[in-house]
C-alpha cells in the first residue's frame, strides 16, 4: 500500500473496519463481530482476510463509482420515457409504472419511474406539510360493522362529458367499497337506487357513517316533531340500520382519500378506456371496483360479517320512497301536489273517513298509498288551474303609483332649523 494515502470510508465502512481490527487482535471473537455488523460468520471470514491483505482499504465496496449492473438499458429507458411523454403525462408514478406493466408489459419499479418523470418535468415531487395531527380512531373490527358513505362531485369524464357525482359506500374494516355510482347529483333518490343495489348484493350494514348534508340530517333547529327527520333517517330506521353523523371530513377520512384515489385512478382508467358518457363508466365500475379492492382494501381482523340478508318484509321500493300524510275527507278523497285522489274501497265510508294515510312517492312520480302500511286503491282527479284575477283600472293605477321625487315621505326626518331638506336623486 503506498503510505500517506487517502481513502474516503463511510460511517458504516468505518464501523466494520473497528470490529474487524478488534477480532484480528483476539480481543472478540469472530462469531461475535459477525452478529455486531449484521452478517454471516462465514461472510465475516471473508472479510478478516480481506482486512489482512489490504487493510481498512479491503473493506470499501469494489462497486463504488461504477454504474449499477440492474441499471436499464438506454433502448428500455427511451420506450419508458417515449410512454410516459404520451400516454401516461399526468399520471402519478404508482399508477404509471402499473400500467407500464398492465398495457405495455414493461415492469419497472414506481421509484425509478418516479426519478425519471421527475428528470423530465412530468412530476413534482411533493413537499410535505406540518399539520396538526388528527386522533386516530381504530378500524371496526367486523365487515359491514360500519359503511362510510360520500358523494364526490368531479369532472370524472374530463372535456368528453360534463360534470357528475360519484356515490361511494366503503367498508371501516377493509376499505374496501362496496359499492359507487354515477350520479347527476347528490340527491336522495341518487343514493336509494345505490343503496337497493348495495343491501341485494351484500345485505344490510349494522351503521352507516355520513356527513351532515340535508340529505341525511335536519339542520335546521325550529322543527316540528313530524320534520324532525329526513326521509334517509326514516328508511334506514324501518330497516333497523343505525345512523352516525362525521363532525369533520377528516373523521371520515377512509371514504375521503378513497374519493381522492378514485380522482385520480378512476379518471385516467375511464380515459384509456374511451368512455365518454356516464352510462358506459356505471358499467365500467364493477370491473374496475374488482381491481381496486385487490390493490388497496386489507383483512378484517374479525371474519364474521355482519352484514345481515333482506328479511321477505323488506320492500326496498317501498322503503326508498318519499312521504307525506293526509288525512281523507267524508268523501274518502285528499289533495296531493294539486291533484285531487279518491280512495275506491269496498268497506263502509264511515270505517275510512277521518283516517290518516301516508302518501308514498318514488323517484318516477308514481305514489302508492298506505293504511296502516297496506296498499289501497284509488282514483285521481286533476284540479284545474285558478283562472288569473280580474283587475280594475283602479287597482292598476294604485298598484303603479309612485311617489314624487320632493315627496316629503324620501326627506323624512332630515330637516336643518326645522325646515325639510331634500335630498336630489
Amino acid at each position: 500500500m503506498t503510505k500517506n494515502r487517502i481513502i474516503t470510508m463511510s460511517k458504516e465502512e468505518i464501523k466494520r473496519s473497528e470490529i474487524l481490527r478488534m477480532a484480528e487482535e483476539k480481543r472478540i471473537k469472530q462469531k461475535e463481530g459477525a452478529k455486531r455488523i449484521g452478517i454471516s460468520t462465514r461472510h465475516f471470514r471473508r472479510l478478516i482476510k480481506r482486512y489482512r491483505e489490504q487493510g481498512p482499504e479491503g473493506i470499501i465496496s469494489g462497486h463504488r463509482g461504477k454504474p449499477s449492473n440492474n441499471r436499464l438499458s438506454e433502448e428500455k429507458k427511451k420506450k419508458i420515457l417515449n410512454k410516459l411523454n404520451t400516454d401516461y403525462e399526468d399520471f402519478g408514478p404508482t399508477l404509471a409504472s402499473e400500467k407500464l406493466w398492465e398495457r405495455d408489459g414493461i415492469k419497472v419499479s414506481k421509484e425509478t419511474v418516479r426519478q425519471m418523470m421527475i428528470q423530465e418535468g412530468l412530476h413534482n415531487p411533493k413537499v410535505r406539510q406540518v399539520e396538526d395531527p388528527h386522533p386516530m380512531r381504530e378500524r371496526m373490527k367486523h365487515r359491514g360493522e360500519l359503511v362510510q358513505i360520500d358523494g364526490s362531485p368531479h369532472n370524472w369524464l374530463e372535456e368528453r362529458a360534463g360534470r357528475a357525482c360519484l356515490l361511494v359506500f366503503i367498508d371501516d374494516a377493509t376499505s374496501e367499497i362496496l359499492a359507487a355510482k354515477f350520479a347527476p347529483t347528490e340527491s336522495y333518490f341518487a343514493y336509494a337506487s345505490l343503496f337497493k343495489t348495495y343491501f341485494q348484493q351484500h345485505g344490510i350494514p349494522e351503521a352507516l357513517y355520513s356527513d351532515r348534508s340535508g340529505i341525511f340530517r335536519v339542520n335546521h333547529k325550529n322543527v316540528t316533531a313530524s320534520d324532525a327527520q329526513t326521509e334517509y333517517e326514516r328508511a334506514m330506521k324501518e330497516l333497523g340500520v343505525e345512523v352516525l353523523y362525521a363532525s369533520s371530513p377528516q373523521a371520515k377520512g377512509r371514504v375521503e382519500r378513497a374519493n381522492q384515489t378514485l380522482q385520480d385512478r378512476l379518471v385516467k382508467e375511464m380515459r384509456l378506456e374511451g368512455i365518454c358518457d356516464y352510462e358506459q363508466a356505471n358499467e365500467f365500475l364493477p370491473g374496475y371496483l374488482v381491481k381496486h379492492n385487490h390493490r388497496f382494501a386489507v383483512k378484517p381482523r374479525s371474519p364474521i360479517d355482519r352484514h345481515e340478508p333482506l328479511r321477505p318484509e323488506n320492500d326496498l321500493d317501498l322503503i326508498f320512497t318519499k312521504r307525506q300524510t293526509r288525512i281523507l275527507s267524508k268523501n274518502l278523497e285528499f289533495q296531493y301536489e294539486r291533484v285531487i285522489y279518491q280512495v275506491q274501497s269496498d268497506r263502509p265510508i264511515y270505517a275510512l273517513m277521518k283516517r290518516k294515510v301516508t302518501i308514498c312517492e318514488n323517484e318516477k312520480g308514481e305514489i302508492t298509498v298506505l293504511l296502516n302500511q297496506k296498499p289501497l286503491q284509488f282514483k285521481r282527479f286533476y284540479k284545474q288551474p285558478k283562472q288569473n284575477p280580474v283587475a280594475s283600472s283602479k287597482e292598476i293605477e294604485r298598484r303603479s303609483h309612485k311617489p314624487a321625487k320632493d315627496h316629503p315621505w324620501r326627506t323624512y326626518g332630515q330637516r336643518i332649523n326645522g325646515q325639510p331638506v331634500h335630498v336630489a336623486d
